[in-house]
């Protein structure tokens, strides 16, 4: 979604109703972020919401993207925003030669999560479709890329192939370099 660098759009200022909201919205589908809410996303601040091409909004706190959103898909975390924070998100893991296709913008395919080097949570903690999930590179400590599963992690360890996630934002794409003036 976001190979190509971008330019951000219009900018405005979200209203103070809506930025309740979205703050809800972010503690409901991200609960592990409630202690860090204030920190992350003070009530007083303001936040500004950037149009991207492809109808993709993100939302930003001083010059600092926070998360993005395509039409009316879940609010996905900024990668920056995963690396300040990276145990208040799902994981899974890639194996090392999932990595080049990852940061080179290809679709997350079953088999790098299902091979060796490869990680998901075990049967107590599925992950569902539709779900965010960061995904962590084997041998390494940061996320390398964030966004939206296609099916669930169960279905995943069972098939061991297909989609996983099509459309991610990772690390070095557009979204990465966007600068917010």
């Amino acid at each position: 979604m976001f190979k190509k660098d971008i330019s951000a759009g219009a900018k405005s200022k979200v209203k103070s109703s809506a930025q309740r909201a979205i703050r809800t919205k972010i503690t409901d589908t991200y609960p592990l972020l409630a202690p860090v809410m204030d920190e992350l996303m003070p009530k007083k601040s303001q936040l500004d919401l950037l149009k991207l091409p492809d109808r993709v909004s993100l939302y930003a706190l001083d010059n600092r993207p926070l998360f993005w959103q395509h039409m009316d898909d879940p609010l996905i975390p900024h990668l920056k925003v995963v690396h300040q924070y990276p145990s208040c998100f799902s994981k899974v893991g890639i194996d090392r030669g999932a990595i080049r296709f990852v940061l080179s913008g290809a679709t997350l395919m079953a088999p790098g999560l299902t091979s060796t080097g490869g990680s998901l949570p075990d049967s107590e903690h599925l992950i569902e479709d539709g779900e965010v999930v960061v995904v962590v590179a084997e041998g390494k400590d940061e996320a390398c890329m964030v966004g939206q599963l296609k099916q669930g992690t169960e279905d995943i360890k069972e098939k061991k192939k297909g989609v996983v996630i099509d459309q991610g934002h990772y690390l070095g794409d557009g979204l990465w370099n966007l600068t917010i003036d």
